[in-house]
């Protein structure tokens, strides 16, 4: 990627629909760009096939630089004949709560949702957007219009995290259409008291869909580089423990990577993608799954 978004995280635009809408094309603007210049493309990554425009079209597909070019009408014939319908499940719980400097996990997962409900907009694709809670329960499903993506940025940006993950989560079957492609992301840190989060994520998986896990993790969290005694709090169960950062480091971290994997194999073994995303890295890894994965469905 050649736009360095970090510039624009800041929480006054990313509370703004216009400001959460520019970085999000920002970021996949800059991707595509540097797909473009790639000379080792994946079969399906460049979306370059075209047929001349037919009556009844959505004109929303034409193609305006090649109109420009050459004068002519023409469709990109991928984004006609391979609708899908992308749905984002995310994780409101109050883990999502965490914060390193002025954004939260919560934000970052903004982030992810609007960059890549972009991304699939850009394609003519239907998106969708699910956020639970113990408490509340936001739901979207999927269209392919730009007053809907308006409007799935708006609930984005008021989600807000409480309690924990509902241990009776709602019917996977209101996430599913029948005879429809789709396409999930799971957006969550994983943070769970027994099994409810990688429960859920398995029940996801059908055989006409494709799935994604996005487990979002703090810069802190992953390196643990405390010092002193420190005194860390259960964001969802406000239980507190203080602990020597020296002592409990290596414990911590072989602990962590040990979770990491387990859940890794998990979700593999159920044909379901896993993908950690540390608040701060670039997305360009994640636009590359999105696209890998809806390769796969068309």
């Amino acid at each position: 990627m050649q736009t360095n978004y970090q510039e624009l995280l800041k929480p006054e635009i990313l509370h703004e629909v216009s400001g959460l809408s520019l970085l999000a094309r920002v970021i996949v603007d800059g991707y595509l760009q540097g797909l473009n210049r790639s000379k080792s493309l994946g079969s399906g990554m460049e979306f370059s096939q075209y047929r001349g425009y037919e009556p009844g079209d959505d004109l929303r597909l034409l193609d305006w630089k090649m109109l420009a070019r050459s004068g002519r009408y023409y469709i990109k014939q991928s984004e006609v004949e391979s609708q899908v319908s992308v749905k984002f499940i995310l994780d409101a719980s109050n883990s999502m709560a965490h914060r390193e400097g002025d954004l939260s996990k919560m934000d970052y997962a903004r982030i992810l949702v609007a960059s890549l409900a972009y991304l699939a907009h850009k394609q003519g694709d239907e998106v969708g957007l699910f956020a639970l809670s113990e408490s509340k329960l936001t739901t979207i499903y999927p269209k392919a219009s730009v007053q809907h993506f308006d409007r799935l940025l708006q609930e984005l940006i008021t989600i807000e995290t409480t309690g924990k993950w509902p241990m009776n989560s709602v019917g996977n079957e209101r996430l599913h259409e029948r005879g429809r492609k789709e396409l999930i992301f799971f957006i969550t840190d994983m943070y769970e008291h027994g099994d409810e989060l990688s429960e859920f994520a398995k029940a996801l998986k059908t055989s006409r869909n494709e799935v994604a896990v996005l487990q979002v993790m703090g810069q802190d969290e992953v390196d643990f580089e405390y010092k002193g005694t420190v005194t860390f709090e259960d964001l969802e169960t406000g239980i507190k423990l203080k602990v020597s950062a020296k002592d409990a480091k290596k414990h911590y971290l072989e602990t962590l990577r040990a979770k990491i994997k387990k859940t890794e194999e998990l979700l593999l073994n159920q044909g379901i993608s896993h993908q950690v995303f540390t608040m701060g890295e670039p997305l360009g890894e994640t636009l590359n799954l999105f696209l890998k994965k809806r390769i796969n469905l068309v």
